[in-house]
């Protein structure tokens, strides 16, 4: 078996584990994502990166379905604008801020 990377990471008192930035990068995994672990014949653990599957959440659906009931019935309180003083506060406090939503995030992450 070729190495191409190689990294430990420390078991917690709760089975936890962080996965090494670098790990992560090669599996093209980001906070959020999965990961599914193989363990074969000989004890080996293989990681890959867990395929996707779109399931509905039964909870979720209904209470979509609740707030969309909701708003039919009562179109003129279910969207209301912010009021202004909550707009002036928050463009208060995130003078200055910057925030970039498509950048990595620097360091080990703990899941």
């Amino acid at each position: 078996m070729g190495v191409v990377l190689k990294e430990e990471s420390t078991i917690t008192a709760k089975g936890q584990t962080t996965v090494p930035k670098s790990v992560r990068q090669a599996l093209g995994v980001d906070y959020g994502g999965r990961i599914s672990f193989f363990v074969d014949e000989q004890r080996r653990v293989h990681v890959r990166k867990a395929e996707v599957e779109e399931t509905a959440d039964p909870v979720i659906d209904s209470f979509l379905e609740f707030l969309a009931r909701d708003m039919a019935k009562h179109p003129e309180t279910s969207v209301l604008p912010f009021p202004q003083s909550l707009l002036d506060r928050a463009a208060a406090l995130t003078a200055g801020m910057t925030v970039d939503l498509d950048a990595e995030i620097e360091g080990d992450v703990s899941i």
